[in-house]
Formats: structure tokens, C-alpha cells, sequence
């Protein structure tokens, strides 16, 4: 009787167990389905932008609680303006030809332009204007390309904090090592994504698959050395009667990206305020900035 009356209580503790997990399993899939997740079953597209974005450890915080509130917003915003001023350029502003910079461009009030310096906002809105066809393309391709999937992971804000910082290292770098020269196109912020990116790739190589980290280095290195080339034509083969336009953005901005973007992109599951390597990338960052304003008050050949 007592081995009977065992047997009933381990039974009814059984099924009392196999109950409580299976109360569990149906709450934790409501939270799911409420959420809109489906932890076993991640997106497709968010297991690809994953794999290229974040190293391993990373990759399951990211799986479960991606999502695409907010949908990126800042790569596309950017890229609609870019283009929008390119077609105003090119269709309703008169051009001799606007498959190249031609002289309509450089009179644009978003060019950065030597002579014009004290209007700061040259400084930034440079990235609006393109110098013809090949480069507004480029830019676009490699902005939305990377972007959007950066964006996807990291956010708007910390994008955009990236994108910026390079657009802004790009006029101010121009400004100091080619002082002379207008400067246009987006390649500051292109090349500080490509920069963050690149350093992530690079730290974390062993945790992203060696195959997809060599394919993305070379991807990245093959990008790098097409736009620079052609950055380097328009700056020194341009012909006579042209007019060169700076490359100096290129190096400033991939160099803010490997700072600034670095510690930004590498912080995806960790609060950025509280990094240390954060806060002396930005201070690095401002006293090149400080230099710079100093620079282009008092030193500056263009005065």
C-alpha cells in the first residue's frame, strides 16, 4: 500500500511539473506574440545583417529583441536629400554638362568653399552637393548599403553620431591640409561608416566567421581604393580649365570613423555614456576640432 501510495505522489508531482512548464512555455510565447518575436524563429534578414554586423556573442542579444522600431530613418533621410539636390543641380539648374563638376556646382550655397568660410554651415551642408554621376552614385550605394544595416543595429541616433562626426572631420581636415580647394560630396560620412565598420572587423575577426571576415575586408579595401582613385582624378587630373576639388575628407573621415565609430558600433549591447573609450574618443575628437576653428581663424592661407 505505502509503495502504491508513493507511486500516486510521484505521479501527481510529475504531472504538476510537466503542467508548470507548459504554463510557462504558453506565457513566455503571449510575451512573444505580443512583442511581435518569435525568439526560435528570427527574421531572415535579421539573421543576415547579424552575421555581417556583430560579432558572435553579440549575435543572440541582437536575435532577440531585434526589431525595426525605429525603421532606418537617417541613412535614407540623408540619401533622399543628397539625391534631391543632385537632380536640382542637374535638371533644373543650367549646366553645361552635368555628368562632371562643372561651374554651377561650386556657386551651389552648400559647397564648401575657401572664400566663404565664415558661413559655418558650409562645413556640413558640403555633403549635399556631388561632383557628377560616379560620385553621387558611389556614395549612395555604399551609404545605403552599409547604412541601413548599421542602422538596423545600432540605431538612428548613433548612426547618424558617426555619419556626422565624419562629414564634419572632412570640411575641417580640407580645410587645414587643403586649404585652397572647394570641397563636395558625402564621402566624410561614407568613409567614418566604412571606418567604425571596418575597425569593428578587424578587433573582432576570430568571432565573425574567418570567410565572411576576409570577404568583408576586401569588400571594404576594394570600395576604399575605387573612390580614392577617383577622388585623387578629380583633385589632381582635372583639366585645365577645372576645377580640383579637395580628397581630404576621405582620410579625415575614415579616421573619425575608426575612433569615434569604433567605440560607437562596438558598444551595441552596453550603455555608450558609461564606455570609457567613448568619452576619449570625443575628447581626441573636439581638441582636433578646437585645432582646426584655431587653424582657420588665424593660420589659414585663405585669409
Amino acid at each position: 500500500m505505502a509503495a502504491a501510495h508513493n507511486l500516486e505522489m510521484e505521479e501527481d508531482v510529475n504531472l504538476n511539473r510537466d503542467r508548470e512548464m507548459k504554463e510557462m512555455l504558453e506565457e513566455e510565447k503571449m510575451r512573444e506574440y505580443r512583442a511581435g518575436k518569435d525568439p526560435f524563429k528570427p527574421k531572415k534578414v535579421q539573421r543576415i545583417v547579424s552575421k555581417w554586423m556583430l560579432p558572435e556573442p553579440m549575435r543572440r542579444t541582437y536575435l532577440e529583441r531585434a526589431n525595426c522600431l525605429p525603421p532606418p530613418v537617417f541613412i535614407i533621410s540623408i540619401s533622399i536629400a543628397e539625391l534631391a539636390v543632385f537632380i536640382y543641380y542637374a535638371v533644373w539648374k543650367p549646366q553645361e554638362q552635368w555628368i562632371t563638376l562643372d561651374t554651377g556646382i561650386l556657386e551651389s550655397p552648400f559647397i564648401y568653399s575657401p572664400e566663404k568660410r565664415e558661413e559655418a554651415w558650409r562645413f556640413i551642408s558640403y555633403m549635399l552637393v556631388h561632383a557628377g554621376v560616379q560620385h553621387i552614385l558611389g556614395n549612395l550605394v555604399m551609404q545605403l548599403v552599409l547604412g541601413i544595416p548599421l542602422e538596423m543595429v545600432h540605431k538612428g541616433l548613433r548612426v547618424g553620431l558617426v555619419y556626422l562626426a565624419g562629414v564634419i572631420a572632412g570640411s575641417l581636415a580640407s580645410s587645414i591640409f587643403d586649404p585652397l580647394k572647394s570641397l563636395v560630396g558625402a564621402s566624410g560620412g561614407v568613409y567614418a561608416l566604412m571606418g567604425g565598420y571596418f575597425m569593428n572587423v578587424l578587433v573582432n575577426f576570430r568571432e565573425m566567421i574567418p570567410a565572411f571576415g576576409i570577404i568583408r575586408l576586401l569588400i571594404i579595401v576594394l570600395i576604399i581604393v575605387s573612390d580614392m582613385g577617383f577622388a585623387l582624378y578629380r583633385r589632381f587630373f582635372v583639366p585645365a580649365n577645372g576645377s580640383p576639388v579637395s580628397f581630404a575628407a576621405h582620410i579625415a573621415g575614415g579616421f573619425a570613423g575608426m575612433s569615434i565609430g569604433y567605440t560607437v558600433f562596438s558598444c551595441f549591447d552596453k550603455a555608450l555614456l558609461k564606455d570609457p573609450r567613448f568619452w576619449i574618443a570625443i575628447a581626441a575628437y573636439l581638441a582636433c576640432v578646437l585645432f582646426a576653428v584655431f587653424f582657420n581663424i588665424f593660420l589659414s592661407p585663405a585669409n
